[in-house]
């Protein structure tokens, strides 16, 4: 599972790759846990290097799975 994540006043965007067996539900109840307090939102990447970003800085956050990723190419579906 992939999530990006907007910062305030910052052009980039964070973007995390998460092990696969990451559960989506936590996670998103992580994240509202720490909007609107002072506290840092911690995730754990599939290299598992820990990435914090201080919860009053978020501009959004976007949840992706591998499904949902763009194909390029021809196709039919």
């Amino acid at each position: 599972m992939d999530i990006r994540i907007g910062i305030v006043q910052s052009m980039k965007e964070l973007e995390i790759e998460l092990p696969e067996g990451a559960d989506r539900e936590q996670i998103m109840k992580d994240v509202e846990a720490a909007l609107g307090t002072d506290k840092v939102l911690w995730l754990t990447d599939r290299k598992d290097r820990r990435v914090g970003v201080p919860a009053s800085r978020i501009a959004y956050v976007e949840f992706a799975t591998k499904a949902s990723e763009r194909v390029v190419g021809f196709g039919t579906d």
